[in-house]
């Protein structure tokens, strides 16, 4: 949605400034809206034409509906508060947006977690995975994650204004977290709460690509080794692209998924951050660009899948995952043959 950084004169005012044009918020809900409906697309396509379904792509279609309910929920209100003229009445109605914020927000936030954990435990415990991880269990996950979103945006209702509330941002049409004092602690917490789940989605992938890397490493010292046995040292040992062909796609999506949610969460958490150490709203414009990330954050995510489900983009990916391996594994090798000479002259000797 877009937002501009005007205060529009007295806050008693209740019509939006004529300047403020309807047109930027409207294409972002157009390319939020028809994001999400090709991924959606390609998504039951796969579906359909795959036999088997993994857990990784069940998670994904969670994530894509919730980018688009949460786009055709909340972005009408905007729409309407632009067409007519009126601003987001303080109250009932900029509870409700606030609270829907980030209940989609926070779900969003959840299932990229779980997805990052699924892929941990798909290439780092497969026997743990291949027992207990299931579409029926996932699925049922899902209630869990929208219960516990739920509960927490409504904090602030149930809580009262002390732990914290949501206002109107210019150009009051939406609201969000109050993030200064004195109804910061509610900020606090949802900012202490995100970055715990950047942390953990981070900390999560970087362990899948140390996992990926080793097992490239193994299996490359294992067909190495096959050769000198055939007596074929100078044969060229191809990487082991086709065995891992579906996990590195699941990191690689994972990856640049994860990349666009930590651009766009973490000026959020931050702020969070340096508003409860404030009281008045001097750097509201601060709190507006960082808010308008989040934002941005839903519409971006289907177009990234869309952008990689082509051919080309993942033949370079893998071709580029490839190359990085390689490079890895010949710079290892290249250390450990100065012994190698010293154990061929035993042998013929």
């Amino acid at each position: 949605m877009s937002v501009s950084n005007d205060s529009e004169g007295s806050p008693n005012r209740t019509t939006i400034d004529e300047n403020n044009s309807v047109v930027p918020s409207a294409v972002l809900f157009a390319l939020g809206v028809v994001g999400n409906f090709i991924a959606l697309c390609i998504l039951y396509r796969h579906k359909h034409n795959s036999n088997r379904v993994s857990v990784f792509y069940v998670l994904v279609t969670g994530l894509v509906w919730t980018d688009l309910l949460g786009k055709l929920v909340v972005s009408p209100m905007v729409l309407a508060c632009y067409i007519t003229r009126q601003r987001l009445a303080d109250g009932m109605q900029c509870n409700a947006f606030g609270a829907l914020m980030v209940f989609f927000g926070l779900c969003s936030m959840f299932i990229l977690l779980a997805m990052a954990v699924e892929c941990w435990l798909s290439i780092g415990h497969p026997y743990f995975y291949q027992r207990h991880v299931n579409r029926r269990k996932v699925l049922l996950m899902f209630p869990f994650i929208y219960l516990f979103s739920l509960l927490f945006c409504a904090l602030p209702l149930i809580l009262g204004d002390e732990f914290g509330k949501y206002k109107t941002y210019s150009p009051h049409t939406w609201c969000y977290i109050a993030m200064k004092r004195p109804h910061h602690m509610y900020s606090v917490l949802f900012g202490s709460l995100t970055g715990m789940l950047i942390l953990l989605i981070v900390a999560f992938n970087l362990s899948v690509m140390i996992s990926l890397l080793k097992m490239y490493k193994l299996s490359r010292k294992q067909k190495i080794r096959c050769a000198s046995f055939e007596g074929a040292e100078n044969q060229r040992v191809r990487a082991p692209h086709n065995g891992h062909a579906e996990e590195i796609d699941h990191l690689v999506l994972l990856a640049l998924i994860t990349v666009i949610f930590v651009i766009c969460s973490v000026p959020v958490t931050v702020r969070t951050y340096i508003g409860a150490s404030q009281v008045s709203d001097n750097d509201e414009a601060k709190d507006l660009l960082a808010l308008r990330f989040l934002s941005v954050n839903s519409i971006v995510d289907p177009w990234v899948f869309i952008i990689f489900r082509t051919s080309l983009f993942r033949t370079m990916a893998h071709k580029l995952y490839d190359k990085l391996c390689h490079t890895r594994a010949r710079h290892s090798v290249q250390q450990g043959t100065p012994d190698k000479p010293a154990q061929q002259q035993d042998l013929a000797a």
